[in-house]
């Protein structure tokens, strides 16, 4: 195995790797169990809104 044979596994291993991740990401971002956690964390810029020093 040359340089170039190991360079070009690796790259496509890489590209496996990272829409394996990107997969992950989206799966666990859009389960319905974690709508209640992000729609609390949406709010957290208006929760001291009204409250003025």
């Amino acid at each position: 195995m040359d340089l170039n044979a190991i360079a070009s596994f690796l790259r496509s291993f890489w590209t496996v790797w990272l829409m394996l991740l990107f997969v992950g990401v989206l799966f666990w971002a859009l389960r319905p169990k974690n709508k209640a956690k992000f729609d609390e964390a949406s709010r957290i810029p208006f929760k001291d809104e009204g409250q003025e020093k």
